[in-house]
């Protein structure tokens, strides 16, 4: 299994970013195909006390082909554009494969 990691800086107005995100970028995302799980976490601090960031997303695919597949869908490039109007100057992308120890 891979996944999508999106680790999204704070944003200047929080409930802004939040509506953004609940109620059109999140739907965009859970449309692309081969999606097996959209994880969404807030990040309300860090062990030494504040951190820099403010959501982290983790979408899993069940191989690096799907994934691939997923972003070069008509879905994913929505999703993507959506991203990057309402948030791309926030924003860092990672791709991973998931190892259970």
């Amino acid at each position: 299994m891979v996944k999508l990691i999106a680790l999204y800086k704070k944003p200047e107005n929080p409930q802004a970013f939040d509506e953004h995100y609940g109620n059109v970028h999140a739907p965009l995302a859970r449309k692309m195909p081969g999606l097996k799980k959209l994880e969404v976490t807030k990040i309300y601090g860090a062990p030494m006390g504040e951190s820099p960031y403010y959501l982290l997303a983790e979408m899993y695919f069940e191989s690096k082909e799907a994934l691939n597949a997923a972003m070069a869908s008509a879905e994913g490039k929505a999703a993507a554009k959506d991203l990057m109007g309402f948030a791309g100057n926030l924003v860092t992308m990672m791709l991973g494969e998931v190892t259970e120890e």
